[in-house]
């Protein structure tokens, strides 16, 4: 049974940044797309990133283009999202997620695409 498990989420004051990580077990992350989502208080889960099975491509929420970054380590089984330049609006739970590399499109931002979840990760992004 495959297991993602998110680390690096902590207390930063705006403008600063966090480095993300999502490690995986019992399943081999090369096989999947790999993205981050994330749940603020009161709100559904939204799309943050995706990058390919391949790592050939990746795709960004607009809110996060240009200040986050999302890589994959596939020699360590591991999936990192880059934050820089953080804004109180980015606090929320951070969960990584792994959907299956398929024939056809992969529809990246909806989480029911996904059939891997971490148990999140809070980051809180102070004023």
């Amino acid at each position: 049974q495959g297991q993602l498990v998110e680390s690096g989420g902590g207390l930063v004051q705006a403008g600063g940044s966090l480095r993300l990580s999502c490690a995986a077990s019992g399943l081999t992350i090369s096989s999947y797309h790999m993205g981050w989502f994330r749940q603020a208080p009161g709100k559904e889960r939204e799309f943050v990133a995706t990058i390919t099975w391949s790592g050939g491509s990746t795709y960004y929420a607009n809110s996060v283009e240009g200040r986050f970054t999302i890589s994959r380590d596939n020699a360590k089984n591991t999936l990192y999202l880059q934050m820089n330049s953080l804004k109180p609006e980015d606090t929320a739970v951070y969960y990584c997620a792994a959907g299956p590399a398929l024939h056809g499109t992969f529809l990246y931002s909806i989480p029911s695409k996904y059939n891997y979840w971490g148990q999140g990760t809070q980051v809180t992004v102070s004023s």
